[in-house]
């Protein structure tokens, strides 16, 4: 009982350690005063200035376009790259699965340096386009790792049973496969446009022409905090949370399916 009640104080300690400085932010971004701390009525205006500010709009432009193309093209490359890393012989799909693994453990910084220092090499200008690409690269292991559990929880001999009726193998996978790993790929999407939604220093090190607005809030709060941003900053928390809950919804529904 006592061993208990220390875990559960320790995970609100750490609930707490984690979260309210963010509920604070969000607090202070209904504020009507600019100066942090001292609050002097509820108000929406520093939300509605958002939507006057251009480089904000612009900021935005790139942030959803960049997430929602790279969410795209890593969830078809990574379902595919699932796929086949699947149907390999047990030593090289270990390989490759812990190759895989190395972009999620490694520190962002690294693979932004990394990248950098590869496209200045290709000789390619530093803009939305090499930031696209950065995320995309970074995005296709998320993909890899929340398709793969479905794929080893599917029936491995319905895609025979398919072939065995006259389908060929590209028409076994999209009719068969692909309907039975969707809850996956669906999860993979999500994951995807989520970590590009917010990224910030693998954005910093490949983009010198382009700003997201993770890129757009540092530079804004290197001279000082702006109410702006705390409603920015806010925006973007509370939209993160609900796509995390979203994916994470249907990969509970699926599994509690899967049970049943």
């Amino acid at each position: 009982m006592k061993k208990g009640f220390l875990q559960k104080l320790y995970l609100g300690i750490l609930l707490i350690f984690f979260y309210a400085p963010i509920l604070i932010l969000v607090i202070y971004s209904f504020n009507e005063s600019k100066i942090m701390g001292q609050w002097t009525g509820f108000t929406f205006k520093w939300y509605a200035e958002l939507l006057r500010d251009d480089n904000v709009i612009q900021a935005l432009y790139v942030t959803v376009g960049c997430a929602v193309i790279a969410a795209l093209v890593s969830t078809v490359v990574g379902t595919a790259a699932a796929i086949g890393i699947h149907n390999m012989r047990p030593g090289p799909r270990n390989i490759l699965v812990n190759i895989t693994y190395l972009p999620l453990v490694n520190p962002d910084i690294v693979t932004g340096v990394s990248l950098m220092l590869l496209f200045i090499f290709l000789n390619m200008r530093l803009g939305f386009f090499t930031m696209l690409l950065a995320h995309i690269t970074f995005n296709i292991p998320y993909v890899i790792f929340s398709v793969m559990p479905r794929l080893q929880q599917m029936n491995p001999h319905l895609y025979e049973a398919a072939l065995d009726l006259g389908a060929t193998p590209l028409q076994a996978i999209r009719r068969v496969v692909i309907p039975e790993i969707m809850p996956g790929v669906v999860s993979g999407l999500i994951m995807a446009f989520t970590m590009s939604l917010d990224d910030f220093v693998i954005s910093r090190f490949t983009s010198v022409e382009a700003q997201n607005l993770a890129m757009l809030i540092y530079s804004r709060t290197r001279t000082g905090v702006d109410p702006t941003i705390n409603a920015l900053s806010a925006i973007m928390f509370v939209s993160v949370i609900t796509l995390l809950l979203i994916a994470n919804r249907k990969s509970l529904t699926a599994d509690s399916k899967d049970h049943h």
